[in-house]
């Protein structure tokens, strides 16, 4: 898949760049790194170096192509062209958050101890408030957005559902800084809103559809 726009090419500048601190820090590393944390931000999961060290940089570059792939692929393509400026931001900053969770590893594997989850908020607050926006500005397409069986099928349920969804992310993001400030529950003040919006905007498109569909006149018989 052939990267052609500047987003796309300073994406792949963070992917190569955390390959290259993957490559040079390799022999510093101990042969067991930290490479996972409880809810309380403490490790509770170690793995070889290598995996520890370059599966951070081997998820960016998949997601890369997946993302460089998307507004090519899709049947509704032309409609993500008319939100790409914000879903190309939105793809910059999925990596940058890729990238500044494999530096906290890296710094955490160097004998820097603290609290993960603590530090990964902050970042977490701006990947939902953008989500927001993303959402806010998606048009009907089949990857991008709240796609569920009822916003495919009608674009003012997609419409509705997407408004909506896009002023709940931004509000999960204002939650999820209360985990700044309750360090011991920041995971929660995180992920539950978020998985509670995510249900709530698939009930939600559901009903809006079934709304859609009785104000539809009916057909005459013959």
């Amino acid at each position: 898949m052939c990267i052609k726009t500047k987003s796309e090419m300073f994406c792949l500048g963070i992917v190569i760049l955390s390959f290259a601190i993957a490559v040079y820090l390799y022999p510093m590393m101990p042969d067991r790194v930290a490479s996972h944390w409880n809810a309380q931000g403490q490790v509770d999961g170690y793995t070889d170096k290598f995996w520890g060290l370059f599966i951070m940089p081997l998820v960016s570059i998949a997601l890369l192509l997946l993302f460089v792939a998307i507004p090519r692929i899709d049947p509704l393509k032309e409609n993500i062209q008319k939100f790409r400026k914000t879903f190309d931001i939105f793809v910059i900053l999925v990596l940058l958050f890729l990238f500044y969770l494999f530096g906290l590893t890296i710094i955490w594997n160097f004998g820097t101890k603290f609290n993960m989850i603590w530090a990964l908020v902050p970042a977490f607050v701006g990947l939902f408030y953008y989500v927001g926006i993303l959402v806010e500005n998606a048009k009907r397409n089949w990857f991008i957005g709240i796609r569920t069986p009822w916003t495919i099928m009608n674009e003012n349920v997609w419409n509705r559902t997407h408004k909506l969804g896009g002023k709940l992310f931004k509000i999960s993001a204002l939650i999820a800084v209360l985990g700044m400030l309750f360090e011991d529950y920041a995971l929660w003040f995180v992920l539950v809103p978020v998985i509670a919006i995510s249900a709530y905007l698939v009930v939600y498109s559901y009903f809006e559809y079934q709304k859609e569909m009785m104000r539809k006149p009916k057909k005459k018989k013959k």
